[in-house]
């Protein structure tokens, strides 16, 4: 018999897992990535011995990207140098208060009680509770979502109760927290899915006990670096990597997938993996006609993330007295937020977070110098909004005036390196529909069966991995994806497994097994 066909588009983190996994099958896999090299949005931007991460800067919760190497055969703490941080990230408010987040419970307590004492004795309690949920969900983060069905498991049911589907983030942490400045320090993480801690679904308190449970860690090189060992390992399993090609439609008979076109060639297959931007991948692949659910006219209708403004620079000289993450919230934050939302305008005095990774990793820049890395939450894109040269100069203007309060001032001169990116930026660049670069917004009506499905259920032989299908954003969840579309996959396409190498891995063993995979 020979052996499937099956061809990944994108080498973005979910591509990359679901690569490096369908190398412990008899699968044929071919990734085709429209960018000269691999991560997509977690690739690097390397230039004039500087080194910055595209997009996400850190990573969270490393149990699901360990179990993936450990089924690929290999193992994370040896092929990826992971540091934790402590602090993992500063929060400072224009209020003037900062606190150093860290794992270290009664640490982390005395800084809450130092301006709000009541908060600080709830915070063990806080952690309890997400600890609970987290277990809670997990079944339901690491299964498809096929059908209604799907929502009877026991797990399922059992999971629901601990949800709070009326309160959002912010008013879940209030049980906990009054003081509006601890709330945000343990809610501003639902800007790693794009959305406000005011509307974001109370489930997402996990994301802020993940990182004091769980840890923020800097890969040493960066994000990017486990991009690229990724694809070098996926590459020794058999994968075939095709670099600054883009697809450019998928060939289909009737409803189903039978090979990717691109510019170079022909690609037959037997199914298709789109790691690519869910909303601007059907505009661009797919055939309106071909498509009920998700037409164009239907895409435009969801609802979506915010975008991001971005500075990357390289500066010489060492910046001081900044931790390797800072995140300022601005004095009128719920303001900032409407304002984001509301997408008629950008607001005149941002939050923003700034990473200074040389403090930890001084291999990103030249010595001697320092890498910048500045993101500032901005609308999505929207006629009401352009990003002309004109704007594009007067919002740098006014983000490197806003970096002067955590006192990173006078930098003009020192610059030797500098990009910016914005929502326009990453429409055009990269490809992300309307340049929302978080996806589909988490709202409760687009997860678990609302959102994309894994496995495609409009076409045939076409599956999703990332974060535009079930689980959801963010590097954690993007890497589950891959894991639930894999499992199907091996269940559809009866791919054979290859477990011959696991007696020489001590780590860990990813039980590739899921009950009802196929259904």
């Amino acid at each position: 018999m020979s052996r499937k066909r099956i061809v990944v588009i994108g080498a973005g983190p979910g591509g990359l897992a679901n690569a490096m996994l369908l190398g412990n099958t008899d699968a044929d896999v071919t990734v085709i990535e429209r960018q000269p090299v691999p991560g997509g949005r977690s690739a690097a931007i390397q230039q004039d011995g500087f080194r910055f991460d595209t997009g996400p800067t850190f990573f969270l919760y490393p149990r699901v990207l360990s179990e993936i190497f450990s089924a690929s055969g290999h193992n994370l703490d040896r092929e990826i140098d992971l540091i934790r941080l402590d602090p993992q990230y500063e929060v400072r408010f224009e209020t003037g208060e900062r606190v150093k987040a860290t794992g270290d419970i009664p640490r982390m307590m005395a800084q809450i009680a130092a301006f709000a004492p009541e908060d600080a004795k709830n915070l063990p309690a806080f952690l309890a509770e997400n600890r609970v949920k987290l277990e809670a969900f997990r079944p339901i983060l690491e299964r498809p979502f096929s059908s209604y069905g799907a929502l009877l498991d026991p797990k399922v049911i059992a999971a629901l109760r601990h949800l709070a589907p009326t309160r959002s983030v912010d008013k879940d942490l209030g049980r906990f927290f009054k003081d509006p400045r601890t709330r945000l320090a343990f809610s501003f993480q639902s800007k790693y899915l794009g959305m406000s801690p005011f509307r974001c679904p109370s489930l997402f308190t996990i994301l802020s006990f993940l990182e004091y449970e769980h840890g923020v860690y800097h890969p040493r090189g960066g994000c990017a670096a486990v991009m690229d060992r990724m694809t070098a390992l996926a590459s020794e399993a058999g994968g075939r990597f095709r670099f600054g090609e883009d697809v450019t439609k998928l060939r289909f008979e009737g409803r189903r997938v039978v090979g990717v076109e691109t510019a170079q060639g022909y690609y037959p297959a037997d199914a298709v993996v789109i790691n690519a931007d869910f909303a601007r991948a059907m505009q661009r692949l797919v055939p309106n006609e071909l498509r009920r659910r998700w037409t164009d006219a239907k895409l435009d209708k969801k609802r979506y993330s915010c975008s991001t403004y971005m500075l990357y620079l390289g500066i010489e000289g060492k910046v001081d007295n900044l931790e390797h993450h800072t995140i300022f919230l601005a004095d009128d934050y719920r303001r900032n937020i409407a304002e984001i939302e509301a997408r008629t305008a950008l607001t005149e005095a941002p939050s923003f977070y700034v990473q200074n990774a040389c403090v930890t990793d001084p291999g990103m820049a030249l010595t001697g110098h320092s890498t910048l890395y500045v993101l500032v939450p901005v609308p999505h894109n929207d006629p009401g909004i352009m990003w002309d040269a004109t704007l594009r100069a007067a919002y740098r203007a006014r983000v490197l005036k806003r970096l002067e309060t955590i006192g990173i001032r006078d930098i003009e001169h020192r610059i030797r390196f500098e990009k910016t990116m914005t929502p326009r930026d990453w429409q055009d660049g990269h490809q992300i529909y309307n340049g929302a670069t978080f996806n589909l917004a988490h709202s409760l009506d687009q997860m678990l069966m609302f959102r994309p499905k894994n496995r495609f259920d409009e076409l045939d032989g076409v599956y999703l991995v990332g974060g535009g299908t079930h689980p959801g954003s963010g590097l954690p969840v993007i890497f589950e994806s891959a894991r639930i579309t894999t499992r199907l996959m091996q269940a559809d396409l009866d791919l054979q497994t290859n477990r011959s190498w696991r007696e020489h891995v001590d780590a860990p063993v990813f039980d590739e097994t899921l009950e009802g995979a196929a259904q």
